[in-house]
């Protein structure tokens, strides 16, 4: 598109309703029945397992979602890029009874992901292979199906490629699986597409388009009647319409919901509608789903930047990868639900699904919380990115990757992404890549000889090389990946992050966008703004410095910007021992950082403090806690005594007496003082506009210290303390939501160690051990130390920074959980689940 104003409508969701069954398979028709429970589990290539009569008694009971990798044992011998955690091939078996009332409907398996390169069995028969792990998929497994007894289904994931990927991916079935009972004649897998055309305040719009599949050998005439729900329960629209679908065909049909003063879904009121849709057959239902969607409108300009519903704003966002910590890909929405709460107490409204489509629980917590979401294809396309292997981009990088299958799968996967995923009223763009203009990483140009001076901002291995692919590729690949994404929805715009833009303005690549993303790339803002005035411009990956931060906030036509990153994730480990990477505002088990603070001061609108410690450099050493980027920056400002305070302060008062202590405050406050002990410690000054942090530096002493955040007048607006401790004396529980569900819910268990007057010991590093008594099970204890290298699955783990969060699943029982949390000289501490 190459007008100035480009106006995107935007999607209904493919919501899961929790009281409903109808879609919570995410397919959009039938009756889906999860499959989660009682599968049987081999690390091994074992090719009998296809058959129905093979013994797998013998094999490890598993509970899905199931990632085997984070079961597996850390070891330097393998891969930094993945977590320096195993692949290998596994293979999965289940007996499934199909109830002989099902004769005569058509039977489907849905997998919501597979990690990676699966095939899928059932009575011995193969229905399929699926080789990107990312993607949802499904089969018909009607015709090898035995109605009234039991069916042996069998999975093979081989990902014995363990070094595939630049950061960890699990293995296995991390997702739910489902059975899919339908009509012969029934609505097209995710056939329902909703998307609102907001007209003005009085008036919208909802376009309703089904689908349907008829799968006998005989004519139908059909009735399709969609009703449109508003969130107060109410129907505001109602559409009936007759059609006519040959044998063994597929058609579709459209509806048009007219809607009175709208509700509009936005980030502070994310309204949802229910889309229902009933197929009727000689006026009996045969076929019926329920799609949750939302109306409101949004705008790309060139000079303006965005606007949601007709308001600019700008979009802070931040990029996730799919992992959480100890539980690997496993996926569980009450953990991503936290995890996003927390994103958004810190000021965060968008993320970037980083660099592959994810659960789909994760759009609909998106769509429920008020987040925007930029959903991602690719991180690669017809060639391998170096994988590093040693560390972070250090020693010799291998090859192995997603690129040999990406010819053949590349445009379905990509269909299917969009399909899956295009009622989510949160999703905003689709990206069809992620760095794959990497100079030299494979994609050459004659432009890479004017070296940095050319406008790189990473590394590029050296200059034009004309043996490497070549760099004009990118556009052509592009094309074709933009028109599959514009054939399922024209709704939204097309993007990418592009992290070659000097190279890759040599291209068409940036011409098939409709918005176009910079990865670390705020150097050229203004240049290209002013060299392709009809481009939409933002950051799609950036650091956290504040000068990134402040190339958005000064331009009004840069209209967001997306952190590396949200969440600290597994894999891209710098040298052994490190699990991942460290740059998050929260951290592995999701607990807000410390840059998470000075993120919330820069990017929230509610008044808040943070009060962080270390050590005055060149003062000695302290506890202050860097990413691999602090780290290097930290070298290359020879740790000098006058650099710039840190945003990685953790919250610790506990130093030598007299020893001079950095004390930082983040705040969105116009200025701040310092007490201690209810005395001024330091003086009342202003906000620092340069760094972002107010700063002391003061000799240390026992007791409370406090940062008092105030307007110009004075007025106190919030205040942030931290207290001495003493010696570890007990285990406390601090957090738990003492409900959850009997079919699969999660709880999550924080607990602290403190000292005799209950003040929270920061620098404990005691063993917890964690007991349980009841229809649970342990999934994971979680300290977010990264630089822990032990066993992460057993029931006892060292705490960081003084706390440790357990996961605890329920196991389909209803009843009450008691956990019990020691320590060696600690006193323990029990607490409650109550399971419904």
């Amino acid at each position: 598109m190459t007008h100035t104003k480009r106006t995107f409508l935007q999607i209904a969701l493919l919501f899961v309703i929790c009281c409903s069954p109808i879609t919570m398979a995410q397919v959009s028709f039938g009756k889906p029945e999860k499959i989660n429970d009682n599968w049987r589990f081999n690390l091994g290539d074992t090719p009998n397992a296809v058959k129905a009569g093979f013994n797998d008694q013998r094999w490890q009971k598993v509970h899905l979602p199931h990632d085997w990798s984070v079961e597996g044992q850390l070891s330097p011998t393998l891969s930094s890029c993945t977590g320096y955690l195993p692949g290998g091939i596994g293979w999965y078996r289940k007996s499934l009874q199909i109830p002989a009332s099902r004769k005569g409907e058509k039977v489907y398996l849905y997998f919501e992901g597979v990690y990676n390169r699966s095939e899928v069995f059932i009575n011995g028969q193969s229905l399929g292979v699926r080789p990107n792990g990312y993607i949802s998929f499904m089969y018909d497994a009607t015709p090898f199906v035995k109605y009234g007894e039991d069916n042996q289904v069998a999975v093979k994931v081989d990902h014995s490629q363990d070094a595939d990927s630049r950061w960890y991916t699990g293995s296995g079935i991390y997702r739910d699986v489902w059975v899919v009972y339908a009509n012969p004649v029934h609505i097209a897998q995710w056939g329902v597409f909703a998307y609102p055309e907001v007209k003005s305040a009085q008036s919208a719009i909802v376009h309703a388009g089904v689908e349907l599949t008829n799968g006998t050998t005989v004519d139908v005439s059909l009735t399709v009647v969609n009703e449109l729900v508003a969130p107060d329960g109410k129907v505001v629209a109602k559409s009936s319409q007759k059609m006519k679908l040959l044998a063994g065909k597929n058609n579709k049909i459209m509806a048009q919901l007219q809607v009175k003063n709208p509700l509009l879904w936005d980030l502070d009121n994310p309204a949802l509608y229910q889309l229902k849709t009933k197929v009727l057959q000689d006026g009996k239902v045969i076929d019926e789903a329920v799609t949750r969607t939302g109306i409101r409108s949004f705008t790309f300009d060139p000079d303006k930047g965005f606007a949601l519903n007709g308001k600019w704003m700008k979009v802070k966002g931040v990029c996730l990868h799919h992992d959480a910590g100890v539980l690997g890909a496993a996926s569980y929405k009450e953990v991503w639900k936290r995890r996003l709460l927390a994103l958004k107490e810190v000021g965060v409204n968008a993320i970037r699904t980083s660099h592959n489509p994810q659960a789909s629980h994760l759009y609909e917590l998106c769509d429920e919380l008020g987040l925007l979401v930029k959903n991602e294809a690719y991180d690669e396309w017809e060639f391998p990115k170096r994988k590093w292997l040693e560390g972070w981009n250090v020693g010799k990088p291998g090859f192995q990757g997603s690129y040999d299958f990406f010819a053949e799968w590349g445009e379905k996967d990509l269909a299917d992404m969009v399909r899956r995923d295009r009622n989510h009223i949160s999703i905003f763009a689709w990206s069809i890549g992620n760095e794959v203009d990497y100079p030299n990483d494979p994609y050459s140009h004659p432009v890479l000889d004017g070296g940095r001076e050319t406008g790189f901002t990473q590394p590029i291995f050296g200059g034009y090389k004309k043996d490497a692919p070549d760099a004009m590729r990118l556009g052509v690949i592009a094309k074709k990946l933009a028109a599959v994404v514009r054939q399922y929805d024209p709704s939204r715009p097309v993007t990418a992050g592009l992290a070659g833009v000097a190279m890759s303005n040599m291209t068409e690549y940036p011409g098939a966008l409709d918005i176009t993303g910079y990865n670390y790339t705020e150097k050229k803002y203004d240049e290209d703004h002013a060299k392709y005035p009809e481009r939409v411009i933002y950051g799609s990956e950036n650091r956290h410095d504040l000068s990134a931060w402040k190339a958005v906030q000064e331009r009004e036509f840069i209209f967001g910007q997306f952190l590396w990153t949200g969440i600290d994730y597994l894999g891209e480990s710098g040298r052994w021992p490190s699990r991942g990477f460290y740059s998050g505002l929260l951290d592995l088990g999701g607990f807000i950082k410390p840059r998470g603070y000075f993120r919330q001061s820069l990017w929230s609108d509610q008044p808040m403090a943070y009060i962080g410690t270390y050590p005055t450099p060149g003062e000695g050493s302290g506890t202050q806690m860097q990413d691999v980027w602090s780290q290097l920056e930290a070298e290359n400002n020879n740790k000098k005594k006058d650099e710039k305070p840190s945003m990685d302060a953790w919250p610790v008062w506990n130093y030598t007496e007299g020893q001079s202590i950095r004390v930082v405050c983040y705040t969105n406050a116009a200025k701040a003082k310092l007490l201690l002990n209810g005395e001024l410690a330091g003086d009342e000054k202003a906000y620092d506009a340069e760094t972002g942090i107010i700063m002391w530096d003061i000799p240390y002493r026992a007791g409370k210290l406090e940062v008092v955040g105030m307007d110009k007048a004075g007025n106190k607006l919030a205040i942030s303390g931290i207290q001495t401790s003493s010696r570890p004396y007990a285990l406390k529980v601090t957090t738990v939501n003492s409900v959850i569900s009997k079919d699969d819910g999660v709880a999550h268990v924080v607990v602290e160690v403190v000292d005799e007057k209950g003040i929270p010991v920061m620098l404990s590093d005691d063993e917890v051990t964690c007991q349980i008594a009841g229809p649970a099970r342990l999934l994971g204890l979680e300290a977010s130390n990264n630089k822990d290298m032990s066993d992460y699955t057993d029931h006892k783990h060292r705490v960081f920074h003084g706390r440790i969060l357990a996961y605890i699943q329920a196991k389909g029982e209803s009843g009450k959980v008691k956990v019990k949390f020691s320590a060696p000289w600690l006193r323990p501490v029990e607490t409650t689940i109550v399971i419904e």
